[in-house]
């Protein structure tokens, strides 16, 4: 074979050689589509859910306020009364007894006041024409202004008598609902001290009481000065009654008491609302949670919780970055709204969150995102059914 021929022979041959060792290219996967949402910064209510505990707007004790014993009691146990209404009867004979008595003796000062007052009347016509001297004249004149003050001392007795008669009748200082008795028929009250026969609560409304960190106040409050919060004024902000399953009662009470001085002990400043509660289903004593609008946040997140993650240096979500890289970004979370975590640092408007397929990015590779209503979209159109094609005749 020629020298030319075995040269070409021999190309050939490493062409195919070649030509069998390549390997076709691996066609490059797409990135995968995520669905995002676009951050858009809002105005949303300052809220706190805080835990507190319901007492009565006014309380009062019914105690005997004289010596007897208790009759009868008029009043039906955990019912409602009336300002004024009789709750116990004391036995008034000893009371109506020494009524009695007093008016006897505002009688008999009256008596010796009407003949004292005739003798110094009579001395003091007599005294002119030197019958009477200036001796008697005084001593009568003495002895009708004694006359005097004894009557009015007597009358004092009659009026603290028909008193203490009165309180024989046991009523209810305020309206409210009445608690147990604390004595029985029979019983003997008021010997030496007020005893106590029950308790009116006022329940409508209700006082919640609760507490807050100073801490948690402070960051308001710097927050506020920094004008990210604008706290509501006196008498707008407002409280609402959180059920244990956490749907808020249809009642909206008043923030109407805040304390100057921070509890040493707590490290907190106790707070108080006025809660309506004209139906009694609220009862004193109950604990609560009670959401706490204290006015507005200004320019923070509304970011689904599904899209919110955390490790041991932040909460983070991951953002489809404007080259279509994702990008991790560290957020600060303030609170639940919902379904929602209110991010009030780490975002800016118009990031693109990713809220669904997180497990199908990882920082730095490239992501697509849609919209919620592209993936529904996308997903309608696969579960349609492809259209038959008519068999020819």
């Amino acid at each position: 074979m020629t020298s030319p021929i075995r040269s070409l022979a021999l190309a050939s041959a490493l062409l195919a050689v070649l030509a069998a060792c390549s390997k076709p290219e691996q066609p490059q996967m797409p990135p995968p589509e995520v669905v995002v949402m676009t951050a858009t910064p809002k105005d949303v209510p300052l809220q706190r859910d805080l835990v507190g505990r319901l007492s009565p707007y006014r309380s009062s004790d019914v105690r005997a306020r004289v010596a007897g014993v208790v009759q009868k009691r008029v009043y039906q146990e955990g019912s409602d009364v009336k300002e004024g209404q009789v709750l116990f009867l004391i036995d008034p004979a000893p009371l109506q007894a020494s009524l009695s008595a007093a008016q006897a003796n505002l009688a008999s000062a009256q008596a010796t006041y009407a003949n004292a007052k005739v003798a110094a009347d009579r001395a003091r016509q007599l005294a002119p024409q030197k019958f009477v001297s200036k001796s008697d004249l005084d001593n009568a004149e003495a002895a009708e202004r004694s006359a005097a003050a004894a009557v009015q001392q007597a009358r004092a007795n009659v009026e603290t008598a028909r008193i203490n008669l009165g309180y024989a009748s046991v009523t209810a200082p305020i309206a409210g609902r009445a608690g147990k008795q604390q004595v029985t028929e029979g019983a003997l009250v008021g010997q030496g001290d007020t005893t106590l026969l029950t308790t009116i609560n006022q329940i409508d409304p209700l006082y919640a009481n609760f507490s807050m960190s100073s801490s948690e106040l402070q960051a308001i409050q710097q927050a506020q000065g920094e004008g990210k919060v604008e706290l509501a004024s006196a008498g707008q902000r407002t409280v609402q009654i959180v059920l244990p399953n956490g749907r808020a009662l249809d009642r909206t009470g008043t923030l109407d008491f805040s304390d100057t001085v921070v509890d040493p002990a707590t490290g907190s400043v106790s707070l108080r609302a006025t809660v309506p509660n004209a139906d009694r289903a609220l009862l004193p004593g109950t604990f609560v949670t009670l959401r706490a609008t204290l006015g507005e946040q200004k320019g923070a997140f509304l970011i689904p919780q599904g899209a919110i993650q955390r490790d041991t240096v932040s909460a983070y979500a991951m953002i489809v970055g404007k080259d279509g890289n994702v990008v991790r970004k560290n957020v600060v979370t303030q609170q639940a709204v919902g379904a929602d975590w209110l991010v009030t640092e780490g975002l800016a408007a118009g990031d693109q969150v990713i809220v669904e397929g997180l497990q199908k990015v990882k920082e730095g590779a490239p992501a697509k995102g849609v919209t919620a209503e592209q993936a529904a979209a996308a997903k309608a159109a696969q579960a349609k059914p492809a259209p038959t094609q008519g068999k020819a005749e």
